[in-house]
């Protein structure tokens, strides 16, 4: 999968940051010796916003970079512009879901736990409808639609040519929840066992015989990167999601998916899980 801007300006902070503290220098210190503020360092290092490459070049030089990592961060700068398809959409879209759009852009591989409702990318469109109805009440119709045109869209990254690995461990109870009718769930059903088929997708359902569990409380999606320090941690909340990509947060949910996954019944036994639970539909 070829690094696209995403991945270039949040590795170009992680640089960044990384070169400073082996200077031993504080934003302040750093900054000034450049003739940047703090908080604009700041937001170089926390991959937000845009960059100026000569102030890139700057920092590496003070911070005794060698010629060939300069111009490599120098080459991140100047290309970390973010753009998608999805800019170019004429309603807006919420915060969180245009970051999770420029993140999931650049993906090699989404771990996605689901206790609710089946994840997002492996929904058909009337399952898709019928959950924005239900979690956004007070909207119109037109949005609901629009919403659902995002997430179709957003899917389109099974299709390409090398797409992202979509591991989902999806608790049976978001499988036997009805939701949009008998008919919507049972090709939603029929929906998951296409899936199964394709090499890069892999579902493990995790039983109501397993009790408690690793995840107990909530749905999340472990977004991983070209590389782990660019991993992000989605956390799906009734006021928005809720990104994470501190160190100790990435641990804690890897951890968790892990445990959730071998908890989970193998992929044959989820197969047949799926297709039981379909026949009752």
């Amino acid at each position: 999968m070829p690094v696209g801007p995403t991945t270039r300006r949040r590795q170009l902070g992680a640089d960044l940051r990384r070169l400073r503290e082996s200077k031993g220098l504080t934003l302040e210190e750093a900054g000034a010796r450049v003739g940047i503020s703090k908080a604009t360092l700041s937001r170089y290092e926390t991959k937000e916003g845009t960059v100026k490459w000569p102030a890139v070049d700057a920092l590496c030089r003070e911070y005794g970079a060698s010629d060939t990592e300069r111009l490599a961060l120098v080459e991140l700068a100047k290309g970390a512009k973010i753009q998608g398809w999805w800019r170019s959409l004429a309603d807006p879209i919420p915060d969180s879901m245009n970051l999770m759009l420029t993140l999931e852009d650049e993906v090699v591989r989404e771990d996605h736990y689901a206790c609710m409702y089946i994840p997002g990318l492996l929904q058909t469109r009337a399952y898709a409808a019928a959950v924005h109805r239900a979690s956004e009440v007070e909207c119109p119709e037109r949005e609901v639609q629009h919403m659902v045109d995002i997430r179709m869209k957003r899917q389109q990254l099974l299709e390409r040519k090398e797409p992202p690995h979509i591991w989902c461990v999806i608790d049976e109870a978001a499988l036997r929840r009805q939701v949009g009718g008998r008919e919507v769930m049972r090709e939603q059903l029929g929906h998951l066992l296409a899936l199964t088929e394709r090499p890069y997708v892999t579902i493990q359902v995790l039983s109501f015989s397993t009790g408690a569990h690793a995840a107990a409380v909530g749905s999340f999606a472990v977004l991983r990167g070209p590389a782990p320090d660019l991993d992000v941690v989605y956390v799906d909340l009734l006021s928005g999601g809720l990104f994470m990509e501190k160190p100790q947060e990435l641990r804690r949910y890897r951890l968790a998916f892990e445990y959730l996954s071998a908890q989970a019944l193998d992929f044959e036994s989820s197969t047949g899980i799926i297709h039981r639970i379909s026949k009752e539909f």
